[in-house]
């Protein structure tokens, strides 16, 4: 897929804002010392005077932001996924949950993808954090295009939302012009009848790749595109998992709490399914460049490929 347009969603997540500031005079941005790693400076250049910096203080950015939002405000709070998830969970169940205020949360640098800051910056488990706060939408874009879109309806979207960026440039799969970002609903990216792969963020453009490697082996593979993992869409996976008969979650994320773990809920509940968890498996990543890592923790094309290969 080298000759395929990459793009970082965290560049993304800059430009939407930039964009949002234009049309809508009540987003405001909040980051904590990392405008430059976050991409909010885009907006700051264009908005100085919605932009606040709040130092290295995630705690006190989110409780700003929350009293911002009840004052009739649309902030969007900015930092690595280990700092907002992590050091802030506080202030995001207690200030933004609790209350259900209108806050966003634009996580980046999310995943073992980071790289070289190695495991304690590869926050791998926020998605299981956010899952878990009553009313909080989880949003992981696969592309440009989708985290785009992504930002929008959040912004529209009364209440609470973490949206999940990363920092490694990946390939854009969905066309611009015809694309439709709709909240809570799965995209079926490929139809296949043997295995159904439910993917999410960066780990969709690794799926499709699988499903071609798949196909050179007679082995006909659904994949899904799940951008948003709550609220998930259940019908759509409910749906493949009693078409195929199997189903296979792929995720930058710990294989406990994630989109597997929400996959299985809703199987378990509704249509009890074979299921096989690709992701990290209960371990820290380590310092590496963002390709090797994904290679050696198998969440590129070929490492899919073999996992659900070996599964079949």
């Amino acid at each position: 897929m080298s000759d395929v347009k990459k793009v970082a969603t965290r560049d993304s997540y800059g430009e939407a804002l930039k964009e949002l500031g234009a049309s809508n005079p009540d987003v405001i941005v909040f980051d904590a010392d990392l405008a430059g790693a976050t991409k909010t400076g885009v907006f700051k250049k264009e908005y100085p005077d919605r932009f606040f910096d709040c130092g290295i203080a995630e705690g006190n950015m989110v409780s700003i932001a929350a009293g911002a939002a009840a004052c009739g405000k649309i902030p969007f709070v900015s930092s690595f996924a280990m700092f907002t998830a992590g050091r802030a969970f506080e202030q995001i169940r207690n200030s933004v949950g609790y209350p259900h205020l209108n806050v966003k949360i634009g996580a980046t640098h999310a995943g073992i993808s980071v790289g070289e800051d190695g495991a304690t910056h590869q926050c791998n488990e926020d998605i299981a954090l956010m899952r878990t706060i009553p009313g909080m939408v989880v949003i992981n874009p696969s592309d440009d295009v989708e985290a785009k879109a992504a930002v929008r309806a959040a912004a529209e979207y009364e209440g609470p939302v973490y949206l999940r960026f990363g920092r490694l440039a990946v390939p854009v799969i969905n066309d611009e012009a015809t694309y439709k970002f709709e909240m809570g609903k799965g995209v079926t990216l490929r139809e296949g009848k043997d295995v159904t792969i439910v993917a999410t963020g960066l780990c969709v453009s690794s799926a499709m790749e699988a499903a071609e490697l798949l196909a050179a082996d007679g082995v006909s593979a659904k994949v899904i595109n799940i951008h948003t993992i709550k609220p998930l869409d259940e019908e759509l996976i409910v749906a493949a998992a009693r078409e195929t008969g199997k189903v296979v979650t792929v995720e930058e994320h710990s294989v406990i709490g994630g989109l597997g773990s929400a996959v299985c809920d809703a199987l378990s509940a509704k249509a009890p399914t074979p299921v096989l968890k690709v992701g990290v498996q209960d371990t820290f990543g380590e310092s590496g460049p963002a390709g090797k890592l994904l290679e050696k923790y198998k969440l590129d094309g070929k490492g899919v490929y073999e996992q659900i290969k070996s599964w079949l």
